[in-house]
């Protein structure tokens, strides 16, 4: 399972990916056994509410609800990196992490 999204944006020859942050609310509900139906009346939203914020730009407010209604922290709904080589979903490409 790859930790992050990319998105490879073609620049004068080189290939840049572009690292957009998932939310993983709906894997920590079902390790914990919560449905998102339950999840989101437990923190005042629809359903359908929950899901726009999952997957489109949850609000900070948003995410402390969530967060605390599954007993986690904020950094815990986002994906973590793997490891120091990730691979370009679009074009194959792997890439290796250096610091």
């Amino acid at each position: 399972m790859h930790n992050f999204k990319y998105n490879c944006v073609s620049l004068r020859q080189k290939t840049k990916c572009l690292i957009k942050m998932k939310l993983r609310v709906l894997e920590i509900c079902k390790q914990k056994g919560v449905s998102q139906k339950d999840l989101a009346e437990q923190i005042g939203l629809s359903a359908v509410g929950l899901s726009k914020a999952i997957n489109g730009n949850p609000t900070k407010n948003t995410l402390e609800k969530i967060a605390s209604a599954l007993s986690v922290s904020i950094v815990d709904l986002f994906e973590q990196p793997a490891t120091d080589v990730i691979n370009c979903p679009k074009c194959g490409t792997k890439f290796r992490m250096e610091s």
